[in-house]
């Protein structure tokens, strides 16, 4: 159970999760803001602004480059597999959402006359643009400068 406890004092991992809500919780503000009402979808939805992927990873590799130091193989590593996920998040999955929105709009036209093909839609909003995904990584750098400078966690 100490063992348990440990994890939940580990700076890091609170302060990379942190950005990572924070950047969903924007996703719903920026929503309402947009449309004048409430996405509660949004809150647990991939895509959209700002990159919550980014937001994580970036307070990760910041973390882990504030305590372990620029030059340690933890920073490297983390680094690296911050590079990966917002590469996927802006390349891989932003093309598998265009390619979802161009099947979608040939399924809708097959249907104007009337085919019989199974008319579920895929989902569009899978990855971000390279703003958002800057967006993100600047979140989650925010996140873990601030928390690792100024809030008071306490010594495991």
């Amino acid at each position: 159970m100490q063992e348990l406890s440990a994890v939940f004092q580990n700076q890091v991992l609170i302060l990379s999760l942190t950005a990572c809500f924070t950047a969903q919780g924007l996703k719903a503000v920026i929503e309402l803001i947009r449309n004048g009402k409430i996405n509660l979808r949004s809150l647990v939805s991939t895509g959209g602004m700002p990159s919550a992927h980014s937001a994580l990873v970036g307070a990760l590799a910041t973390g882990v480059g504030l305590q372990k130091g620029w030059s340690s193989n933890e920073f490297a590593i983390a680094a690296l597999f911050a590079v990966i996920v917002m590469y996927d998040a802006a390349g891989v999955r932003q093309a598998a959402g265009k390619q979802a929105r161009i099947l979608n709009q040939i399924i809708d036209e097959l249907f104007q006359e009337e085919h019989t093909l199974n008319e579920e839609r895929l989902k569009e909003l899978l990855g971000h643009t390279p703003f958002q995904v800057i967006m993100g990584l600047s979140l989650g750098i925010a996140t873990a400068f601030l928390g690792l400078t100024l809030l008071p966690f306490p010594n495991p």
